[in-house]
């Protein structure tokens, strides 16, 4: 039988949690290859850009990338992908103790936004920025989001933005942090693969539809994310 080797990136849940902890992603690509019959292994991708993650793929270090992946057209560059299975958002999260006024990124003049390289938050703050309407982007290593979550914590960084279901659940262990906005943008997350192998495409595309339409595919999303729909992208989780 052979093997579908799937690039994921870790902590980043309700997509991939830790490698034994289960995620939307790790439960999608296990019942697509199943659908393929094939096995499933995770290959942790540990750059502190996540858009290396293409290259990683373009070089064979596995077959395809599942991890809550936004579409861009810089990555279609690099990347074919199949039909997104989820449309969602960027959210903001600050310290509400230090920062009871901020509610939106309409409140964030005068104040730094963290982001993780590579992410599709970047631009979205480096514009923010642009417009005067933050004073500057703290920019972290992928791998650094622990870091970062304690500097919103202690002030490192006043507000950090990222997908809204990955931030929702990464804030909720820390202290008077919480997420203020959801739905800042809407993204298209589908899984990826090498712009020449339009057979695994077509193969994942088939299997992730056939995945929807038994139910299946609503079911893991009810269970990362409470809620069975494709479009989440107005945030309201």
């Amino acid at each position: 039988m052979a093997t579908l080797k799937v690039g994921a990136a870790y902590p980043d849940p309700p997509f991939n949690g830790m490698p034994d902890d289960g995620g939307l992603d790790i439960d999608l690509m296990t019942a697509i290859a199943a659908k393929l019959d094939m096995r499933v292994e995770f290959v942790a991708y540990d750059g502190a850009d996540f858009n290396g993650i293409f290259d990683a793929l373009n070089d064979g270090r596995f077959g395809c990338v599942a991890a809550g992946t936004t579409v861009t057209p810089e990555r279609e560059k690099k990347a074919a992908f199949a039909p997104p299975y989820l449309i969602s958002g960027q959210a903001l999260a600050v310290n509400t103790r230090r920062h009871p006024n901020v509610h939106s990124v309409d409140d964030l003049e005068g104040l730094t936004i963290g982001v993780q390289q590579g992410n599709t938050s970047l631009p979205v703050a480096q514009q923010l920025v642009a417009d005067g309407r933050a004073a500057e982007v703290r920019v972290y290593d992928y791998g650094s989001i622990r870091a970062a979550l304690d500097d919103l914590r202690t002030g490192g960084c006043d507000a950090f933005m990222k997908l809204g279901p990955v931030l929702t659940e990464l804030v909720k262990p820390v202290t008077d942090v919480e997420v203020v906005q959801r739905g800042i943008t809407t993204e298209n997350i589908a899984v990826a693969v090498r712009p020449g192998d339009q057979e695994l495409l077509a193969r994942i595309t088939v299997a992730q539809a056939e995945l929807e339409e038994d139910g299946m595919l609503q079911r893991i999303r009810r269970k990362w994310l409470g809620n069975p729909y494709t479009d989440q992208a107005s945030g309201l989780l």
